[in-house]
């Protein structure tokens, strides 16, 4: 009689541990928590005002975002590598005055003072970068001080005037072209084609995942080949180069060059950052979290307007949406060690 083998069990203390699903997935996304929080919000001022649930309302919270959305662009680069910027909306401004003043006066033609503009904010981007890298300062110093330099040369370049009557070009961007019954500004488009352009830089790029790599350790990217140096300087240029656009699109939101604009703006782009999920320390995060984010902003302060809250309310809400942003960012950041 011959014994019958049994074969061999293949169960194991790990046979219970299910292959993450789509769903759990999809809940541990950093976009996830920012985008239910938006939904929310819109289910919110939609039953609370008949005004909110319109094209043309939500035409109008894009074309308010516009500017600061383009800022916490170059923002998210800079935080993602561990830096901030407090700078970014005292350079778009001076960026604006140079652009309004060389096309209004005639010193440039309107398309050479949209590349001169550009190559100025560019250069305030290098400049952080080179103090941040080279000497080095903490980003914190380093912008705070060229937030008060930028704030200084607006105001003495401009001569505190306000510069008006500009050429066509500097405004096509807040020309508008109908969509169904609902207007839309070019420059909306321009802001939503560069958080697409950025998504996928960030994502499907070496340079990319340089940037991420650099946000989680700067000696790990270092010994790993990675030009740390050059890749931090070139992150606070191409910021920069963000805040030059966003000078174009205030100009052609405003139709003026205003040398008392962008004064909020630094707290309000780190805000959108902050808000989409991306980490202040840096290595986690993404430019839709962000985009997220800037929406977020403007529903809120469209929503409250709507409903007759005064600005300051607005401004206390954002402020407790930013610590319990930071406040999450923390916690996962503990569980995931």
């Amino acid at each position: 009689m011959t014994a019958t083998s049994t074969p061999p069990s293949t169960s194991s203390p790990y046979a219970e541990l299910k292959a993450p699903t789509t769903v759990r997935r999809l809940l541990t996304q950093p976009t996830t928590g920012p985008l239910v929080a938006l939904l929310l919000a819109c289910v919110f001022f939609s039953i609370s005002t008949d005004q909110f649930l319109t094209g043309g309302n939500f035409s109008l919270i894009v074309q308010q975002v516009m500017v600061v959305g383009t800022l916490a662009i170059g923002q998210t680069l800079i935080i993602l590598t561990a830096g901030i910027d407090l700078s970014c909306g005292a350079v778009m401004a001076f960026g604006s005055i140079v652009i309004a003043k060389m096309a209004a006066e005639g010193s440039l033609p309107p398309l050479a003072a949209i590349a001169l503009g550009l190559v100025v904010c560019g250069g305030f981007g290098l400049l952080n970068g080179a103090l941040v890298q080279r000497i080095p300062l903490p980003p914190f110093i380093v912008t705070l001080g060229m937030l008060n330099v930028a704030f200084a040369l607006t105001h003495i370049y401009s001569e505190e005037q306000t510069v008006t009557s500009l050429p066509g070009p500097l405004t096509a961007l807040g020309e508008t072209f109908p969509l169904g019954r609902t207007d839309i500004t070019y420059g909306s488009l321009v802001t939503i084609a560069l958080f697409l352009l950025f998504a996928y830089a960030l994502s499907s790029t070496s340079w990319g995942r340089h940037v991420y790599a650099l946000g989680n350790s700067p000696e790990a990217a270092r010994l790993n080949g990675i030009r740390t140096s050059r890749l931090t300087i070139g992150v606070y240029t191409v910021a920069g180069l963000m805040y030059g656009i966003a000078a174009l699109l205030l100009i052609s939101r405003t139709g003026v060059g205003d040398p008392q604009a962008g004064q909020t703006d630094n707290l309000d782009s780190i805000t959108a950052v902050v808000l989409g999920g991306t980490s202040l320390f840096g290595g986690r995060g993404s430019v839709l979290g962000t985009f997220i984010g800037v929406l977020i902003v403007g529903v809120f302060r469209n929503g409250l307007q709507l409903m007759g809250v005064a600005s300051i309310y607005q401004t206390l809400i954002t402020g407790v949406l930013v610590i319990l942003a930071v406040t999450v960012d923390q916690i996962s950041r503990k569980k995931a060690r």
